[in-house]
């Protein structure tokens, strides 16, 4: 009983500490109706900013007021403003992607302002960390597990008056209900709301300032995983009970530190499942509770009041548009290979071939997410199933790389559908945390044995050769990944247009009405996932022949975060955007090596904040412009095929050609076009971008 207390006591802070992350997440959920996934990016955001305040030579209190009641609120107030208070109804893919480009781009802002070396450990704000005060059961007390300790017992009892008061607890609850009939009763939910993302902000710096010093380096990865302890401890408590929530973190946090005491030190299963254990607790309360299976937007009695939401689906175009812009992706596409192969340096060579790689990896997001509606973020985690796979064949077994390639991509395809059988009930933010689960655990427990993934020794990987023809050369890779891509490609263009491309549409649409008219839900889910899962395979293992020597590291969970952000910002739902998404990924990543490595988090940064212009377009960034410039052009060829003339003649008004024909309108002074092309190209110059009110 002795041994048992000594290793459940010291559990009794950590548990505090998921706690602590937890009833903040619990707040903003309760008070606005958001999944806050940037919560321990803002934790980890405050922490830094009190650890440089004190190197500086700042007293530690002047450095908590800034980091914690000055930044944190300011922090939500702006987040609140910018971006969540737009995603309220939203559906869960356009709430989920501005918060996962938080998560990547807040820590990338932190450590381009304050640089990306070592940190130590900031001071404790409260008590000694380094003192033991007392001795419980023969287990040491220290200061900081009796601050922490106490100041989250004291945030779910101010918390707990908050929700429980009749003023202030009861707007935040009537505003997550329905904001539009709690403005009718004079209420301004705005308000509401903003209060309650800085008071949650607030929580969250504490949470950083007094969490930091428990790990020996000021890190964001730390803060991440801790984000994902804290969600376990949160659906414990069904996102709504704080006292719940708090049980539920000790718990978590004792039960951590009894497995670490009686499981076998120095093996693998030991260091990998403790700090697992949150993430496996994680993925069957969300199976089993089906917390987040309704989203409170679903509740508001006036949701229908929003004007319906403009369709993905590209127009179509008028005929010599089509033409011209099929014939110019063609020169496109033939001047990439060109320049590929005959006009670049053999690291950009490299580059350019990465590109093509991570495009196969990035149409399993488009085949998933951007046509099943489905959300996945291990995708990364399921391209390592694929590379590690051909490395161990071919290191083992000697198979051809380019049969591994097909065999690493069945074998990623059964893991994937695996992922989705106990997923099968699940949908939205609920699907995301469980597939980010899934994503820790297989970093933490599968890949580091030496049939997975090796841990930190890595495989090797061989190029592909057939016969006597080797592709070991960046140019002969080339062709291979080329090769590879098209049919890819063509697969995922056919799958679009066919029976199940159709069926799957309909699911991302709507689960109900899918399955009144006949479709098989579970059916086409598993097949969305092993489809999805063998096309991230296959990419994986394409990756690994590139890179010729991989890790656990290069397919850890962060990849899956930043994969689904980079294809969501440039063109989730079509195939073009997958392939634009890779090129694009692995250009700046390749243009940020160049700079100091304080900025190596550019990328990060970049995709991160495009992610929240997410919200306003869905359809992704490049597929916006593209549609702008399109539009631009079938004006100006309708223009020029006498189209507006025809248009104003039959309705009588002044269309463009009329308005803007020689003389019309116009007094005899006055200058005017000379030509057709010179009127069209002032009447464009004069049109509304599409989507843009008049007068703005």
């Amino acid at each position: 009983m002795s041994q048992l207390l000594s290793y459940a006591i010291p559990g009794v802070p950590f548990g505090c500490a998921y706690a602590l992350m937890a009833v903040g997440v619990v707040l903003t959920y309760k008070a606005s109706g958001v999944l806050n996934l940037a919560f321990g990016a803002q934790a980890y955001v405050s922490a830094v900013v009190l650890y440089a305040a004190v190197r500086d030579g700042w007293p530690t209190w002047a450095a908590f007021v800034v980091a914690v009641v000055v930044l944190g609120p300011v922090l939500g107030l702006v987040l609140d403003r910018l971006l969540f208070r737009h995603t309220r109804t939203a559906p869960p893919l356009v709430k989920l992607v501005p918060a996962l480009g938080l998560m990547i781009a807040l820590p990338a802002v932190t450590d381009m302002a304050f640089g990306t070396g070592p940190r130590r450990v900031p001071p404790s704000v409260l008590l000694d960390p380094t003192r033991v005060y007392f001795r419980l059961a023969g287990t040491a007390v220290s200061g900081e597990e009796i601050a922490t300790t106490v100041v989250t017992v004291a945030a779910v009892a101010v918390l707990a008056l908050v929700f429980r008061s009749q003023g202030l607890g009861l707007r935040m609850r009537a505003v997550v209900e329905s904001p539009r009939m709690t403005e009718l009763a004079g209420i301004r939910a705005d308000r509401v709301s903003a209060f309650a993302w800085m008071l949650s902000s607030l929580y969250a710096g504490l949470a950083g300032v007094l969490l930091a010093p428990m790990y020996a380096q000021v890190s964001s990865t730390d803060f991440t995983a801790l984000l994902v302890a804290a969600l376990a401890a949160a659906v414990v408590g069904g996102l709504s009970s704080l006292p719940l929530t708090l049980a539920g973190g000790i718990g978590l946090g004792v039960a951590q530190q009894i497995i670490g005491g009686y499981l076998p030190s120095g093996t693998i299963l030991s260091s990998g499942l403790r700090p697992a254990f949150p993430f496996v607790v994680l993925a069957v309360l969300l199976v089993t509770r089906r917390t987040l299976e309704a989203s409170p937007a679903l509740g508001d009695p006036l949701a229908s009041c929003d004007p319906p939401r403009p369709s993905l689906r590209p127009p179509a175009r008028m005929t010599e548009v089509a033409l011209g812009t099929r014939a110019f992706t063609a020169f496109l596409v033939f001047m990439f290979v060109v320049t590929a192969l005959l006009l670049v340096p053999g690291n950009w060579q490299f580059t350019l071939t990465q590109g093509l790689v991570f495009a196969v990896l990035f149409l399993s997001i488009t085949v998933l997410t951007g046509m099943a509606g489905q959300i996945s973020l291990c995708q990364a985690s399921v391209a390592g199933v694929g590379a590690f796979t051909v490395g161990q064949l071919a290191a083992h077994f000697g198979t051809p790389v380019l049969l591994g390639t097909l065999v690493g991509g069945v074998a990623a395809a059964i893991v994937g559908a695996l992922v989705s059988v106990p997923a099968l009930r699940l949908g939205g933010g609920a699907l995301a945390l469980f597939t980010l689960s899934f994503a820790l655990l297989a970093d933490n427990v599968v890949f580091p044995y030496p049939w997975a993934g090796n841990g930190a020794n890595g495989l090797t990987v061989p190029r592909p050769q057939v016969g006597g023809i080797s592709f070991g050369t960046d140019a002969a890779f080339f062709w291979v990944a080329l090769a590879v891509l098209l049919i890819v490609a063509g697969a995922v263009w056919l799958l679009r247009g066919g029976t199940l491309g159709q069926e799957l549409g309909a699911f991302r649409g709507s689960e109900t009405a899918a399955a009144s008219i006949g479709i098989d839900i579970v059916r086409l889910r598993v097949i969305a996932f092993a489809l999805s899962a063998c096309i991230a395979g296959v990419g994986g293992a394409l990756y690994a022949s590139l890179q010729q020597t991989i890790s656990p590291n290069d397919f850890n969970y962060q990849f899956s975060l930043v994969f689904v952000v980079v294809v969501a910002v440039v063109g989730i739902h079509s195939v073009a955007g997958a392939i634009e998404a890779g090129l694009a990924y692995a250009v700046l990543q390749q243009l940020v090596s160049t700079l100091p490595s304080r900025y190596t988090s550019v990328v990060a940064l970049v995709f991160g904040l495009a992610a929240l212009s997410y919200v306003r377009h869905p359809e992704g960034v490049v597929p916006y412009a593209k549609r702008w410039v399109l539009d631009r052009a079938e004006q100006l060829a309708r223009y020029l095929s006498g189209g507006g003339e025809r248009e104003a003649g039959r309705t009588g008004g002044s269309g463009p050609a009329e308005r803007l024909a020689p003389g019309a309108g116009q007094s005899p002074g006055e200058r005017r076009p000379r030509s057709r092309l010179a009127a069209a190209i002032v009447w464009l110059a004069e049109r509304q971008p599409p989507g843009e009110p008049a007068g703005r």
